[in-house]
């Protein structure tokens, strides 16, 4: 599709238009020419947007769908219009399917299904077998296949010989291997963090030492064998020094924090709110601090939504029973856009993208258009009729936004929100 993008605000560090006011065109998916102004005699398809900035398309590094084997929480094809619709054009998406994605066919399949769409979807194959935690899985195969990253998604690898062997092996085909960081003999039952909040609830508790002496033995590992580590969605204070502690010393280790941990704390739970109810679990306010802290100084790498769709027979229900996990794709920006300036937001959502294989296209004349275009100070209200997904287990659910997506370009595709339609 070849459109014309009219009065464009550029958020693109690596652009020579970078916060400038342009008109694009784009034909054949190429940017063919920025320019303060632009004329229409062939009468491409025009985009005239309200306060219309640009950037990057965004990355989301851990995203579940259910399909296979779950496909009333989510299909890949109305996952990948959820993306959409929350303004990333690239989703890397976990194994936790049913069966678990564990081979080269498997890998095939759902690159198969999310062909042909405007956003790409990234493999995560699964490190162990079925993700039992007990032999590894068939990780060069599924790495010729198109896995970009190993990972048996919130799942600690409790054996450390285990994690040590992949380390060692996937470096022999420069795979990036992910360990989810919480010690399951600590954690126990927990179903919530372990603090005054749980306390009062009469919950069981998920202490922050259960993350933090798993990330710290994970961090030993990797300094033993070398290799590439990625560790999700962290969550507390301690874990933050830790890390920041890890990379001063040189070692490929990079991380991730939920939007949900940047947003939320667990006094949000008093009133048993099973959408809540995630992993790792909403922590306190001097970890949030903490969090953005190493956000701001490039400890923590990136932010992600951590989709994780779960149907309504499994969430609403009584707290201690509800699987854990919160939708997050529509949400994501405008909650990050909330605390943060626009051009951290955009660097947040796209820092992790060399880690996954995913490539950069910056916002200049001769490249590959790949853009999210959204209005960074339109404030709004999440609710219900804003949820895309099939599942509507959104913990972000009333939470006052800033920021508002109108839709995405990639792949040579231009999908817009409907009531934004130009």
């Amino acid at each position: 599709m070849n459109i014309l993008l009219k009065s464009v605000t550029i958020v693109d560090t690596m652009s020579p238009h970078h916060t400038k006011k342009r008109d694009i065109l784009i034909t054949n998916g190429i940017f063919e020419k920025i320019a303060p102004k632009i004329e229409n005699p062939n009468h491409r398809k025009e985009i005239n947007l309200d306060n219309l900035h640009i950037s990057q398309g965004w990355f989301d590094s851990s995203v579940s769908f259910g399909e296979p084997g779950f496909e009333e929480r989510e299909t890949i094809q109305n996952g990948l219009k959820t993306a959409a619709w929350g303004g990333f054009t690239a989703v890397a998406v976990n194994a936790n399917t049913n069966p678990v994605i564990d081979s080269k066919a498997d890998i095939q399949y759902i690159t198969s299904k999310a062909s042909n769409n405007a956003v790409s979807l990234y493999p995560i194959g699964a490190l162990t077998s079925n993700g039992n935690g007990v032999d590894l899985a068939e990780l060069f195969d599924m790495k010729n296949a198109g896995a970009v990253a190993f990972y048996d998604y919130q799942k600690q690898i409790k054996n450390p010989n285990l994690l040590k062997i992949a380390l060692q092996y996937a470096q022999d085909f420069d795979a990036l291997v992910i360990a989810f960081s919480q010690e399951n003999d600590i954690a126990t039952n927990g179903v919530i963090n372990e603090e005054e909040s749980s306390t009062k609830l009469g919950l069981k508790g998920i202490a922050a030492l259960a993350e933090e002496i798993d990330i710290n033995r994970n961090i030993f590992i990797v300094e033993y064998t070398g290799g590439k580590l990625h560790i999700p969605t962290i969550s507390t204070k301690k874990s933050v020094s830790l890390l920041r502690e890890a990379k001063s010393k040189g070692l490929d280790i990079t991380c991730s924090v939920s939007i949900n941990n940047l947003i939320l704390t667990d006094d949000a739970l008093l009133d048993f709110n099973s959408n809540l109810k995630v992993l790792p679990p909403l922590r306190t306010k001097e970890d949030i601090k903490a969090l953005i802290n190493g956000l701001k100084d490039g400890t923590i790498d990136a932010v992600t939504s951590d989709h994780n769709p779960i149907d309504i027979e499994h969430k609403k229900i009584e707290f201690d029973h509800a699987m854990f996990g919160s939708i997050g794709l529509e949400s994501c920006f405008g909650a990050l856009n909330s605390i943060f300036t626009t051009e951290e937001t955009v660097t947040f959502l796209n820092r992790l993208k060399g880690r996954f294989s995913v490539p950069f296209t910056p916002i200049k004349e001769g490249e590959t258009a790949n853009i999210t275009l959204f209005n960074p100070e339109k404030e709004w209200i999440f609710k219900k009729n804003d949820i895309l997904s099939t599942s509507k287990n959104a913990a972000l659910l009333g939470c006052n936004l800033k920021g508002k997506v109108y839709g995405i370009y990639a792949n040579k595709k231009l999908i817009l929100h409907k009531k934004n339609n130009a």
